[in-house]
């Protein structure tokens, strides 16, 4: 499997990320999948047979289960793989048991590394987004956690552009340890990261994470126009994240993926991944699955070639409208763009 630098660092990661969201399966998260510890280690040596080195969870995830059952299944090989976790949401009722303060950033960290059991994270992520911590402070507490060795890189997760901007305009001004990459959701349905989020981030050295890379199964092939949804499956109205804001629009991408699918006999899904590792600043996809059939499938993603002919069908039936500046740029400003400009504006420069 390929590895790709991760952003500014030195970090060389898979382009396929395994994704444990699944583990676990209590609360909230019962209905997205309940993987217990023997299953768990089933999928993450397949994912280590396939060349994955990268694993990605968070505290929250099943209410700190999911971080416990990778501990457990790690626990004397933890060398095998990268550990990525994140801290943001509510850990318990208390006041100070969620956002990014330094107070909850450190406590959430020792929390992760007893239930990973582990002296160091590799990746430790800020889960979203806190307008009511002081950024200088967020940032202080994870370069002491980096400093401390607890921790090897830092990274966001769901800023926006000026919210990251922010962050490593502060970290190069405090010499302070950098956000190395953004994990985002970017989907076929869901391009909106390639206004800004994308631009950034080949600007600024950034490696892109992408979580739900097939947006929660809608990608998959088995949400066809006209067709029953499969047995099981989460319906269309019940969906919220992503927000599906136009159906006939979702329908008319799956269509197109299935017709790429046939001329390569693989699943839609395959190609919605292959589509994604095509576009520019992205390093890795985070993947899960509730089967070891579906991980199989996912995996083999990463060797699928899509020609120049099929992203552009792909491409153009999911394109999104380009807004305000950058309709403007397209046209007035097309002789002085840089690469990063260029990722998303470079389509739509006139010719002629």
């Amino acid at each position: 499997m390929e590895h790709r630098q991760l952003g500014r660092s030195g970090l060389r990661v898979s382009v396929l990320t395994m994704g444990t969201m699944t583990f676990g399966g209590t609360g909230t998260f019962e209905g997205i999948g309940n993987t217990d510890v023997a299953e768990a280690r089933r999928q993450i040596d397949q994912c280590l047979d396939a060349g994955v080195n990268l694993l990605d969870t968070a505290d929250m995830y099943s209410s700190g289960l999911s971080e416990e059952i990778i501990g457990e299944v790690l626990h004397g090989r933890r060398g095998d793989l990268l550990l990525a976790t994140k801290v943001r949401f509510a850990m318990g009722s208390g006041p100070n048991d969620a956002g990014l303060s330094r107070h909850h950033i450190i406590e959430a960290c020792e929390a992760s590394l007893r239930r990973l059991r582990t002296d160091h994270i590799d990746l430790y992520q800020v889960h979203q987004w806190d307008g009511l911590t002081p950024l200088d402070e967020t940032l202080e507490a994870l370069d002491h956690l980096v400093r401390s060795g607890k921790v090897r890189y830092v990274g966001a997760s769901n800023y926006s552009a000026w919210h990251l901007m922010k962050a490593l305009g502060i970290s190069a001004r405090d010499h302070l340890a950098r956000f190395v990459s953004q994990q985002i959701h970017y989907s076929l349905i869901a391009r909106e990261a390639e206004y800004e989020l994308v631009p950034l981030s080949i600007d600024q050295g950034v490696g892109v994470l992408v979580w739900s890379p097939l947006a929660g199964g809608l990608l998959s092939g088995k949400y066809r126009r006209g067709h029953e949804a499969p047995p099981g499956s989460r319906q269309l109205g019940d969906w919220g994240e992503p927000p599906v804001r136009d159906q006939d629009l979702l329908h008319d991408i799956v269509e197109v993926l299935i017709r790429v699918a046939e001329e390569h006999e693989v699943s839609a899904a395959q190609v919605t991944l292959a589509w994604l590792l095509r576009k520019p600043a992205v390093t890795s996809l985070v993947i899960g699955a509730r089967t070891s059939d579906q991980l199989a499938d996912n995996l083999a993603a990463a060797d699928l070639v899509l020609t120049d002919e099929q992203v552009a069908r792909i491409d153009a039936v999911s394109a999104p409208p380009l807004l305000y500046p950058y309709w403007h740029q397209a046209w007035r400003a097309s002789d002085r763009l840089s690469p990063a400009d260029l990722t998303l504006l470079g389509p739509h420069i006139p010719t002629g």
